[in-house]
């Protein structure tokens, strides 16, 4: 049996040294949002991890560390 598609497909994980947070997100646009608002600046974040919900479980999508955010 297929799992019901979640109301928001889209899913940020941060992690970096004491840092670990996950976000659901209804669009691909607003979850690299959060990456690049989490990854900036002086944030103690070293890497984002971002699935998609598809065939009815999570897939890996892109892993973005911090150096590759502007």
């Amino acid at each position: 049996m297929t799992a019901k598609k979640p109301r928001k497909p889209w899913r940020v994980t941060v992690t970096g040294p004491d840092v670990r947070a996950e976000s659901d997100h209804t669009s691909e646009a607003n979850a690299y949002a959060l990456v690049r608002a989490a990854l900036g600046g002086d944030s103690p974040a070293e890497k984002a991890r971002v699935e998609q919900w598809e065939g009815g479980r999570w897939w890996h999508f892109e892993t973005v560390n911090a150096e590759d955010v502007p």
